[in-house]
């Protein structure tokens, strides 16, 4: 099955960075590899980012090593999904999002995007708490002013994307360099017990530490990552043969490993000196800030908490990149809706911000441990319904060809997806049945309210869950469209917007060329947008109005000597308006603007007439540049 080949950008995952890098036929194995390294390193920031350390710590300082495996367990799950997913992108040429929405039906697919964007929230909360916290750590601010703070990192987010999607990469993977570093100066200093370090990966699980497993699990796992990569190896060029794909999966098996381990690597370190300092101690920690203060005295040198700060600060801006990321993929995948990488980032950020503000303001600096483990345990319960899409969609032989899952993956991927759900499932049946003790006799309100949305959750994912054949309104999801041949368009009435500038040769050039082939009538139109305008509208009089009336008749004039039929009308007040009620009034099928072609700040300065005015009519418009 080849890629979906389409013209039209804004229907490929990250259009900005779609197939920016390219592919040498003439590469070597290690410059090969180099170009197909990066996309993997993106993704597993989200593996190591300040939720997986509290996490973490809190599993080590409380039961020791014995939750090692768990992290090893994820690791492995991690490595499997995120290989099916980049599979995935690169077989089909879509992101799993994309693949939901085409599969699944609409009401479904708005569904899954919910879930999706409430985990993508709760990641967000992590990283604002733990860029709060590094930030706190080193320069003592107040945890609410580090969490304002970091509502401008919107800023280096675009200014790090504007350099391009491999600058993005390198920074990443200086941030992941960062924290192996610390974490690796920070075993040497803890000097953990090798006897019980290695009991810690035989598997154990007790009621007491279900929840900070299932908590490292959703933290590990990440369940907005499986969307992510399945985009991002699309930033890849491949060449679109059986045996180019077949290379690119290759590669990118090789770079999630490599990635995924150094993520495995940070994730042990810190549950291994957390066990070493804390538990060996009996100290169990409910905060971050206190695991830093209790490193110096404990490891008997100031430097282990400089770089556990240091560490967790890398953690933080990090994962925020990735999330941003992630945010667009599920947006534009699911619901078909684009919106600025920017305003994105602020939007999901705001999110984050406000409730953790609320809850440090009212419950004060402690609260941020247990909404970072909150944060992870939100991750866990969204992740079965990300992980059974991603299965289906690459077991599937009519979608994959000879690139589906063999039985020894569909087996692995299934024992995975039969470990997360049961995991969370006896979780929200500890919660549930806690929370309906407990209440007492207003058990009867939850009965109403929480029990019923369980079970619709329950419901959904059996549903996802069906064979192919057994959901309706199935889908096969596009590997090729056809272009079509374009329709002879003819145009009764032409409006022509001209602001009376350099570039009205250019729109008048286009517009008398389709007037001619279509014969239809101009409509030339001009906005006097000057003081009295604004004031008196028509009745204008000043010498701004007289002049563009004038300079629009000329060109009228012109026009019509060429044989055209030609009619121009002066608006007076609001640029976009005006040109939206003229072309109404006069029953405009087609409008030729000028475009500046301002970005930015000059946006702001210059104003954004097209982008108003396309949206207030139903015609198309053509933007001459």
């Amino acid at each position: 099955m080849s890629r979906q080949m389409e013209s039209n950008k804004s229907s490929v995952s990250l259009s900005e960075v779609h197939g920016s890098v390219k592919i040498s036929n003439n590469y070597g194995i290690f410059k090969r590899f180099l170009a197909f390294a990066g996309p993997a390193y993106l993704v597993s920031v989200g593996y190591m980012d300040p939720g997986n350390w509290a996490t973490d710590i809190e599993g080590g300082s409380r039961f020791g090593y014995q939750l090692l495996w768990v992290i090893l367990m994820s690791n492995l799950m991690a490595v499997l999904l995120q290989t099916l997913s980049a599979r995935l992108g690169i077989v089909t040429g879509r992101d799993l999002a994309q693949a939901c929405r085409d599969n699944y039906p609409r009401p479904v697919a708005y569904i899954l995007w919910i879930l999706c964007e409430v985990a993508i929230a709760a990641c967000d909360l992590a990283e604002v708490l733990g860029t709060a916290i590094g930030l706190n750590l080193l320069f003592h601010l107040p945890l609410v002013v580090g969490v304002i703070i970091t509502g401008f990192d919107t800023l280096v987010f675009l200014l790090i994307q504007n350099l391009g999607i491999r600058k993005m990469e390198f920074f990443i993977i200086l941030m992941i360099s960062t924290m192996g570093i610390c974490f690796g100066i920070e075993i040497f200093l803890a000097k953990p017990e090798l006897g019980k370090m290695a009991s810690g990966f035989l598997p154990t699980l007790s009621s007491e530490s279900l929840y900070v497993a299932i908590g490292i699990l959703g933290a590990t796992v990440m369940p907005h990552n499986l969307y992510l990569h399945s985009a991002l190896v699309q930033t890849r060029l491949v060449e679109q043969t059986e045996a180019g794909k077949r290379q690119a999966c290759k590669y990118n098996l090789l770079d999630t490993a490599l990635a995924l381990n150094a993520a495995f690597f940070i994730n042990a370190s810190i549950l291994i000196v957390s066990a070493s300092v804390f538990w060996k101690n009996g100290i169990v920690v409910n905060e971050i800030q206190q695991a830093h203060q209790l490193l110096a005295p404990l490891l008997g040198t100031t430097v282990a908490s400089t770089l556990f700060a240091c560490a967790l600060l890398a953690a933080g801006q990090s994962s925020t990149l990735t999330g941003t990321y992630a945010g667009q993929i599920v947006m534009e995948g699911f619901i078909r809706f684009k919106m600025r990488p920017v305003l994105r980032r602020l939007l999901t950020r705001m999110i984050a911000i406000v409730p953790a503000i609320l809850v440090i303001s009212i419950k004060g600096d402690g609260s941020a441990f247990e909404l970072l483990i909150l944060s992870q345990v939100v991750l866990s319960l969204q992740l079965p319904f990300a992980v059974i899409p991603l299965m289906q969609f690459t077991n599937d032989k009519s979608l994959m060809g000879s690139f589906a899952n063999s039985l020894k993956v569909k087996i692995l991927a299934g024992i995975c997806a039969v470990i997360i759900v049961a995991l969370n499932g006896r979780l929200v049946i500890d919660f549930l049945s806690r929370w309906i003790t407990e209440a007492g006799d207003g058990a009867m309100l939850l009965w109403l309210t929480v029990v019923p949305a369980v079970a619709a959750i329950f419901i959904l994912l059996v549903y996802i869950s069906l064979p192919k054949s057994w959901r309706v309104k199935q889908l096969a999801l596009p590997v090729k469209q056809e272009v079509l041949e374009p329709e002879p368009q003819s145009f009764a009435t032409i409006g022509v917007a001209l602001d009376l500038g350099n570039l009205d040769v250019k729109v008048l050039s286009h517009a008398k060329m389709l007037a001619h082939q279509s014969s239809a009538r101009l409509v030339l139109m001009h906005v006097v947008e000057g003081v009295g305008g604004q004031i008196f509208g028509k009745d204008a009089a000043d010498d701004e109005a007289r002049d563009d009336r004038e300079h629009l008749e000329r060109h009228a004039e012109q026009l019509r000597e060429a044989g055209l039929q030609v009619e121009a009308i002066l608006g007076f007040g609001r640029i976009p308006a005006e040109i939206i009620r003229i072309a109404r009034d006069q029953h405009i099928d087609l409008l030729v603007m000028g475009g500046h072609g301002h970005r930015g700040i000059k946006d702001i300065i210059f104003g954004t007439s097209i982008s108003k005015v396309r949206h207030g009519l139903k015609i198309p418009v053509l933007v001459v540049q």
